[in-house]
């Protein structure tokens, strides 16, 4: 039962991080570097930690006992993740959600699920097997049927670029063209993987340590959280500061209320989508750090999907690009078919 919860969580974290997209697609007034400041700021920063000094006695303490180590290797992943994640913003708008998430999830993926297998993670998550293992292989394989689907994802987008520039469509676009919005993608898919990197390689001493002051199992995950991805956090409030300073907007922060709250959604749908994919992972036992965070990138894939037809960025786009997504997901499908099978094998 708890493998069975395990996925069942990590797939709600992948729906739920694929679909944090969709408040931008409703706002009108605020421009990346707003909506984004407000999100990472509530999502990364407020929740986290006000659960954290509300929930762990003596938090702090608990920190100090882990050591400078552990913390220190987290977040060199965050810092990576957190740059990934305003590459991500950006190229939403840039390249469109659906070939954003495509690429960036299937990246992030392969570095993410394999790495625990050959750097073994803390806690649990060091007992896993090898890769040459056949939950390993099995794994590769997984991983292995899910990049097919990301090509297929891949050659889709472009299909549909095409057919959008014959139909001479226009709408809200970032300056700058696709070849850099897709240069900016890659380098954020594999960095993209320190979300769940930072968790795998930090999480044990962390829960230990905040364990031992009778806390419960949901605020020392997110203990863990706060802490491993505050590198990333910073990076992600830096940089859409630096815009609103340069461009002398900080005012636009506080027009909106009804965006200012759609802003806040994409920070707290996130928070939650990752709190699920720690404990999800945790539940996939000593293969969860991969198992979990590849069954998350996949469906986080089929999220930006609906994200991406939702909003209509497929409207009017007919014949050959859609046949060709329709199939890239079903084989994402087969994927994380294959890596749950191969939890059953360690």
């Amino acid at each position: 039962m708890s493998v069975g919860l395990g996925i069942v969580l990590v797939t709600l974290a992948g729906l739920g991080t694929g679909t944090i997209a969709w408040p931008m697609k409703l706002i009108r007034r605020l421009q990346f570097e707003h909506y984004w400041f407000l999100g990472m700021l509530f999502g990364l920063l407020v929740i986290p930690w006000l659960v954290v000094l509300i929930c762990v006695p003596d938090p702090f303490r608990a920190y100090a006992e882990v050591g400078w180590r552990p913390l220190l290797f987290a977040n060199l992943f965050a810092v990576g993740w957190g740059v990934a994640n305003v590459l991500y913003g950006i190229c939403v708008i840039r390249i469109g959600a659906a070939l954003t998430g495509a690429i960036l999830s299937g990246l992030g993926l392969s570095v993410g699920a394999i790495l625990p297998l050959a750097l073994k993670g803390s806690g649990l998550f060091g007992e896993a097997p090898d890769l040459t293992s056949r939950a390993g292989l099995t794994i590769l394989g997984g991983v292995a049927v899910i990049l097919v689907g990301i090509s297929v994802c891949t050659v889709a987008g472009f299909s549909r670029g095409r057919m959008v520039q014959k139909m001479a469509t226009t709408g809200r676009q970032a300056s700058g063209g696709f070849l850099g919005g897709l240069i900016m993608v890659v380098v954020a898919g594999i960095l993209s993987s320190g979300c769940g990197l930072c968790f795998v390689y930090g999480q044990g001493p962390i829960i230990e340590a905040v364990r031992a002051q009778n806390v419960g199992l949901i605020p020392a995950n997110m203990a863990v959280w706060a802490v491993a991805l505050l590198g990333g956090t910073l990076v992600n409030l830096v940089y859409p500061a630096y815009l609103m300073t340069r461009r002398k907007s900080w005012h636009v922060l506080f027009g909106s209320g009804k965006e200012i709250a759609l802003a806040i959604t994409i920070g707290v749908q996130f928070i939650i989508a990752i709190m699920l994919l720690g404990r999800g992972m945790l539940l996939l036992g000593a293969l969860g750090g991969s198992i979990g965070f590849g069954i998350q990138q996949a469906t986080q894939i089929m999220g930006n999907q609906g994200v991406g037809f939702a909003s209509g960025e497929w409207r009017g786009i007919s014949g050959k690009p859609r046949l060709q997504m329709y199939l890239a997901l079903a084989i994402l499908i087969v994927g994380v078919v294959v890596l749950a099978v191969a939890n059953t094998l360690n």
